[in-house]
């Protein structure tokens, strides 16, 4: 038969149900599975083939489904009830932010970052980072923070992951049709594409918006994919992380810049900035700009003015995972820029300067980032430490301990990532609004109540659900590599919900070690094929296309899993997303975790498990340095430096193994008359109550309201106030420091004082010590002088605990430019002190003592 031509005929709401196209166009649904079950309802399988997509949901049902259900009474009832649910939500005037901050309403803060990971419908993400992200944005709208997101839309998914036949990784660019997703293209005022442009090196690069609405949130997207541009410029927006240098600082000048450009053809102004990580640092370099450009501004005093507002939250705690680029590119970008701001090219520079150990320079993002804000923060507490030392050259003259880092240690979106068998629990167990007690602790006491029966019967479902998932997905996987029946079928014997299954899914880089429990075969085949206490292991997760290192840990896996000793006991399973991961960390018994200890900034995945009654077990590092308690999972890996990755590894390993033969396996299996693991099930409902409260993201969104949206609200508005006065006044004030500081130096006043040696002094005595200061052309007023004082003590010598720092005042002037000051100390312990002098600028309006990096100590001979 010959056919002319196709037609597709799109199917047309009817009347009864036509608010269904309101919510699918809302990633409301991603957390609220009353929405989703209505799309699940009309029609299951075509839900799955559009891989839970709502709007192309609406593009692929029948007709003649959508006209069943609209008369359907029952569905009518629930989908009434679902709306309604979503207008009080939407309407809601109560929330948490409007009724504990009622005086920043209006005060708005824009969100940067380069992915976004709302639901596996949208894949516009790599992993943690946009996933993190994504639960921000979520709880901000929960909470009813005003709040704009930004990104990029990539015009390609991020890859779509095959195994062939031999374990190799195929990556597979999938095109996305953003008229097929939870998109609307933003219009101007003529109805038309809203096109807008920005420099981008030598030319004009345009781009489009696209707007995705997250319950109360708007979040912006870019798309460079417009007729405006060539070719090579509409491939800018094509991929995630795709390309090489130059397309990588294409990208991030489009999302900074552009995102700061189309915040304003928007009419959004908002209070403070945040940067997610360094990847959108160019909107400060934007917004410096605009005020030079509209307010007259020197650029160091709209360097101030912009920075005041600026957050950047880094999640990298290895110097390679940083974005840096060599000198002759940042050229090629940025000299019209700070030609166009009136500055040199080695003031430009170094902004971002970095000095490697083979003694070349490049211009590192995150320490243009951190020079750019005046707010910043680490993601765990421990990623606080490890970033304190990491970026302390950014402020030489200080301390460590002192590296103005703060921390806030990630969660996630509870609603998104508890299953429906744990929320139908906690509902019926607990309280109908538990959403809102999320973050309480004495709430989560209450899961104790749960009855054993009850959680232990919800976690076989959830593993069943979890098995049911991974063999579909083996099945398509196996038939693509023309694998054979018999190998699906004795996968589908030997996979069995009794069984204790441990799950590890991530990102394949390598300090993640994925293959750490491989490191003695002949012991883990005796552990896994114990016929009275058998071990499934299920392993997930995507290796950077260009990251051969950890391609090479999937091959082995993979290959592992087809030896006849671990056939059916070691499972990979390939395109690792956000469906599947909502399946996994439900339905695993235990999460298991091995990175290299401070190379995980946070990690989520474990939190994620937490919350479903889904046991930890892992290296002492990001958040479970802060979670473990001793009674809510396990913790291995050793925390002091080894001459060898090998020595430390087969060290992690052999504990691995032992807490797994002698404390996991048995506990699990020790089983009362009834059936019940009931001290693992102890556990699993410790890991619940200590989890669910404290690593949240409406507990994280709290903590950066607080402790950081707030401040540079408050400090960004100060700036602004009287034409900028204040800016102008501090920029002069930080010119005049850094021409004079050459000329400072301490010394004691008395050379006995240095007193050769100990001094003795009993505890609650009263040291009273003068310092003689030589300040030149700068004053008193202008420095703050200090006693330094450290604890000695041989694990943590000058720690922050054990660093107290002793405010000397101007008693009188010795001499032309020469001050005396002096103080009374008390220390606020016993022990081995050491002490010294050190004069660092002050100004009231300084945000951070240590934020010019300048400190003049003690040095024999001043």
């Amino acid at each position: 038969m010959d056919y002319l031509g196709e037609l597709k005929v799109v199917p047309k709401l009817p009347e009864q149900i036509k608010r269904l196209k309101e919510l699918a166009y809302n990633f409301y649904f991603s957390w609220h599975p009353e929405v989703r079950d209505l799309f699940i309802e009309i029609d299951k399988e075509v839900w799955k083939f559009v891989n839970h997509n709502p709007v192309k949901f609406l593009h692929e049902v029948q007709q003649k489904r959508l006209e069943e259900k609209a008369q359907d009474r029952v569905f009518l009832e629930k989908y009434k009830q679902a709306l309604t649910d979503f207008d009080k939500y939407m309407r809601d005037e109560k929330t948490w932010f409007s009724s504990n901050f009622p005086e920043y309403r209006g005060r708005h803060i824009a969100y940067f970052t380069a992915e976004f990971g709302f639901h596996e419908s949208l894949p516009i993400y790599a992993g943690g980072l946009g996933v993190l992200a994504g639960d921000h944005i979520k709880s901000a709208s929960d909470l009813g923070i005003p709040l704009t997101g930004v990104s990029l839309f990539y015009q390609q998914t991020y890859f779509t992951q095959e195994i062939d036949a031999h374990g190799n990784q195929i990556p597979h660019y999938l095109p996305l049709n953003p008229e097929e997703l939870p998109l609307r293209r933003v219009s101007d005022s003529k109805k038309k594409p809203l096109i807008l442009k920005v420099p981008v090196a030598n030319r004009m690069v345009f781009f489009q918006l696209w707007k995705a609405r997250v319950g109360r949130i708007s979040v912006y997207l870019l798309d460079t994919n417009v007729p405006q541009n060539t070719m090579a410029d509409r491939q800018i927006t094509a991929r995630l992380y795709g390309g090489d240098q130059e397309m990588r600082i294409s990208q991030e000048i489009v999302l900074g810049m552009g995102g700061a450009l189309a915040l304003q053809a928007l009419g959004i102004e908002p209070a403070a900035w945040h940067m997610n990580e360094g990847h959108s640092v160019f909107l400060a370099l934007q917004r410096i700009k605009d005020l030079v450009r509209n307010e007259g501004l020197k650029f160091e005093e709209a360097l101030e003015a912009t920075a005041a507002n600026t957050i950047f939250t880094t999640h990298t705690p290895v110097p390679a995972g940083n974005d840096a680029f060599p000198l002759h590119i940042k050229d090629k970008y940025f000299q019209h820029y700070w030609e166009s701001v009136g500055i040199h090219r080695h003031r430009f520079m170094e902004l971002g300067s970095q000095i490697q150990p083979q003694g070349y320079e490049i211009f590192n993002l995150t320490i243009l980032s951190l020079n750019l804000s005046r707010y910043r923060n680490a993601v765990s507490r421990l990623h606080g430490y490890v970033s304190k030392d990491l970026w302390k050259t950014v402020w030489p003259d200080f301390q460590p301990h002192e590296t103005p880092i703060s921390s806030i240690t990630n969660g996630v979106h509870a609603a998104t990532w508890i299953s429906r068998k744990i929320r139908a629990i906690l509902q019926s167990q607990l309280s109908n609004n538990w959403e809102e007690k999320q973050d309480d602790n004495n709430f989560w006491n209450k899961v104790d109540n749960i009855p054993d029966q009850v959680l232990w019967n919800a976690k076989l479902e959830m593993k069943q659900k979890l098995l049911n998932h991974i063999r579909e997905r083996l099945q398509k996987q196996y038939r693509r590599n023309k694998t054979g029946s018999l190998h699906m079928l004795r996968i589908s014997k030997v996979l069995k919900a009794e069984v204790l299954t441990i799950g590890f899914a991530r990102r394949f880089a390598t300090y993640k070690r994925a293959t750490l429990v491989f490191r003695d075969l002949e012991r883990l085949k005796r552990l896994v094929n114990n016929p009275e206490k058998p071990v499934q292991i299920i392993f997930a997760g995507k290796a950077h296309p260009k990251d051969s290192g950890g391609q090479d840990l999937i091959r082995q896996i993979y290959d592992i899993s087809l030896t006849p000793d671990f056939r059916g006991k070691i499972i990979f399973v390939e395109n690792y997303d956000m469906g599947l991961a909502r399946d996994l960390i439900s339905g695993v018994d235990v999460w298991m975790n091995n990175p290299r200890r401070t190379q995980e900034a946070s990690g989520t995945s474990g939190q994620k498990g937490g919350m479903n009654s889904t046991i930890n077990f892992s290296v002492l590092d990001g958040w479970w340095d802060e979670g473990f308690n001793g009674k809510n999972g396990w913790a291995f890996g050793e925390n002091e430096d080894f001459d060898s990755l090998d020595e430390l590894d087969s060290w992690d390993s052999d504990e691995l193994y032992d807490i797994l033969e002698n404390e996991i396996i048995p506990l699990y299996y020790n089983k009362n008359e009834s059936g019940l693991p009931v001290r693992w099930i102890r556990i699993m409902k410790e890991s619940m109550k200590t989890i669910t409260p404290v690593f949240n993201t409406h507990r994280m969104v709290k903590e950066y309201w607080n402790k950081l949206y707030i401040p540079a609200i408050n400090s960004g508005e100060e700036y602004r106030k009287d034409n900028f006065s204040a800016v102008r006044s501090l920029a002069a004030w930080k010119d005049r420091i850094e021409r004079h500081w050459s000329g400072v130096a301490i010394s004691p006043a008395e050379s006995g004082e240095e007193h050769n040696g100990s001094l003795i002094l009993k505890f609650g005595d009263t040291w009273n010590f003068t310092a003689r200061v030589k300040l030149g052309k700068l004053t008193p007023q202008d420095v703050k002088v200090q006693l330094y004082l450290t604890l000695e003590d041989g694990l943590h010598n000058h720690s922050e605990q054990l660093a107290e720092i002793h405010e000397m005042s101007n008693v009188s002037q010795e001499s032309d430019g020469v001050y005396l000051f002096s103080a009374q100390v008390n220390p606020k312990n016993s022990g081995n002190y050491q002490y010294t002098l050190r004069v660092i600028p002050y100004h009231p309006n300084l945000i951070n003592q240590a934020e010019l990096g300048l400190a003049c100590w003690y040095a024999k001979g001043n």
